[in-house]
């Protein structure tokens, strides 16, 4: 009898272990416990066993797609996951289709007819393969989900070296295109009033900064980047709107006179000063397809689990946006050129053109409609653009205090943002002039980074055809950053701006 005691209590452990795995386990003498005996002889043990086993498969998967920071419930790009295909899609069209849109035929009057597509064609599809890595990314083997560029870049170079790289040029692509936001929504306000009411604008320029400030930082209090779905949704359908109206209305106007098409190009400029030009109007195209830092945070607002992982439905998303980004991208810059070739303004690019030769031609119905569009896309991309500034404020608050950012300073964050937009664009009124420059800055977010980071995480075998293309694109692309600086600030010295300081016009 104490033998049989003994058997029981040393089995018993091992039971409940085997219940659990739904696996019948012997003792280590060999013999099963009597409840193990008298469950494996009914007929329900073996669908049982499968139930388990199955619940237990799909219990570990889930696990692993939903290991997820607690301190993302209290931040403004992960609070809410409720994000689908649909929302991605809203987000990428308004940051991917915007002011920088405008400035594309800039870059043609540099690099000519041949050069200038096989440029733009190149530059859409290194990107668009760059914006596939960052998706694949974005949920690591263990189940971490990297909702931040910034947080994947430490994951992939470590945390001093990933700051080091990415912490400056996402901090200065998503501040200045902010403020540069500012200078074109507000100068296109400026435009729209002395349209509609045909009279001076009583406000000066300074003043109506001071307007689009405000409504931007009213607009900045929805609460997360799922809440702003519908604000992007009105910023993809504007900018998809006056990009059609305005090559719309430079294609039916047709070609200026004495329009030319050659390389614009100085009466004394050498070859040297051709090739910097060149790298300069790379960082025109560059800059037009930015908003890879914002990528790994939208697809951060999305569900993810094992059988409908995030990236399935974000790439749905991305590749709808992006076909419509290059019905809209493609026409502007190649018709753009062709309407006003070596013509078009510098200073204000497609819009420029529109309001400088069809000003008295053209239906001013149009262009006030236009101008209203561009204030709305620019508002509405100054949101986007502006939540990873506002998650990494939180981000530092939320860390120290261990608890959520109270809804007061949460409006003292946003608000001290814009005002220090505001003042920047104040004091920098040219910095519109520095699209190039920009453009080579933020240029390793989009072309060389993910290259470098998918190498690092993924670790595909040495000397394999993935291993190459991946190390070739981002060595070249580092290197095309550096030589796109280079012809920027080239171009800024033998070209000139109007530099201005405190004295917007």
């Amino acid at each position: 009898m104490e033998e049989v005691v003994e058997v029981k209590v040393s089995a018993r452990p091992r039971e409940t272990q085997s219940s659990l795995q739904g696996i019948s386990t012997p003792s280590e003498d060999g013999v099963k416990s009597p409840f193990a005996t008298r469950f494996l002889s009914t007929p329900l043990a073996s669908p049982m066993k499968k139930a388990i086993e199955n619940m237990q498969g799909y219990l570990g998967e889930v696990g692993r797609f939903t290991k997820l920071d607690p301190q993302d419930d209290w931040l403004p790009i992960t609070e809410s996951r409720k994000g689908n295909a649909y929302y991605a899609a809203f987000h990428v069209l308004s940051s991917g289709i915007g002011f920088q849109a405008l400035v594309l035929p800039l870059a043609f009057t540099t690099l000519g007819w041949t050069w200038g597509v096989i440029c733009l064609c190149v530059a859409f599809t290194w990107q668009l393969y760059t914006l596939w890595l960052l998706i694949q990314l974005h949920e690591s083997d263990s189940g971490l989900r990297h909702s931040r560029y910034l947080r994947l870049a430490m994951a992939a170079f470590g945390e001093k070296m990933g700051k080091l790289l990415a912490l400056f040029p996402i901090m200065y692509l998503s501040g200045g295109t902010c403020v540069t936001l500012i200078m074109i929504g507000a100068g296109t306000m400026k435009i729209f009033f002395q349209m509609v009411f045909g009279t001076p604008s009583p406000l000066t320029t300074i003043e109506w900064y001071l307007v689009f400030t405000c409504t931007a930082i009213l607009l900045a209090q929805l609460p997360n980047l799922n809440s702003i779905a519908g604000v992007s949704l009105i910023g993809a359908i504007t900018a998809v709107s006056y990009c059609v109206l305005i090559c719309i209305v430079s294609v039916v106007q047709g070609r200026l006179h004495h329009v030319s098409y050659e390389p614009r190009r100085g009466h004394s400029e050498s070859e040297a000063s051709m090739i910097l030009s060149a790298w300069n109007a790379l960082g025109i195209i560059a800059f037009a397809f930015r908003g890879h830092n914002l990528v790994l945070e939208i697809q951060g607002t999305m569900p993810s689990d094992a059988k409908q992982p995030s990236r399935l439905a974000m790439w749905k998303g991305v590749m709808f946006a992006y076909i419509v980004i290059a019905l809209c991208l493609f026409p502007l810059a190649i018709g753009g050129y062709w309407a006003y070739g070596n013509l078009i303004p510098t200073n204000g690019g497609m819009l420029g053109a529109l309001q400088k030769y069809h000003e008295h031609d053209t239906s001013k119905f149009i262009i006030a409609l236009i101008s209203l569009l561009v204030v709305i896309n620019s508002l509405s991309s100054f949101q986007i653009y502006a939540m990873p500034v506002f998650d990494n404020l939180e981000f530092r608050y939320t860390s120290k205090m261990n608890r959520p950012c109270p809804r007061w300073l949460r409006i003292a964050f946003r608000g001290l943002f814009g005002c220090l937009a505001f003042f920047i664009a104040v004091a920098l009124p040219f910095l519109p002039s520095l699209a190039g420059l920009i453009g080579g800055v933020a240029l390793p977010i989009t072309l060389a980074y993910p290259c470098f980071m998918w190498i690092q995480i993924k670790k595909p075998q040495k000397c394999s055809t993935n291993w190459y293309i991946n190390w070739t694109l981002g060595v070249v692309g580092m290197i095309l950053s550096v030589l796109v600086v280079i012809g920027a600030i080239w171009g800024i010295v033998a070209q000139g701006i109007e530099i201005h300081f405190f004295n917007p016009r």
